[in-house]
């Protein structure tokens, strides 16, 4: 999981990246490829 200011470059690693709001963070998940977790933070 890596933690990072901005998502958006996140996102475009993949295409079957998610932006995913839980408990009031940011995250991008991977379900094919997790090891491109990331969180807003």
């Amino acid at each position: 999981m890596k933690i990072v200011n901005s998502l958006k470059s996140t996102k475009k690693r993949d295409r079957d990246c998610r932006v995913i709001r839980r408990k009031g963070r940011v995250y991008v998940i991977n379900k094919k490829n997790p090891r491109l977790k990331a969180r807003q933070g």
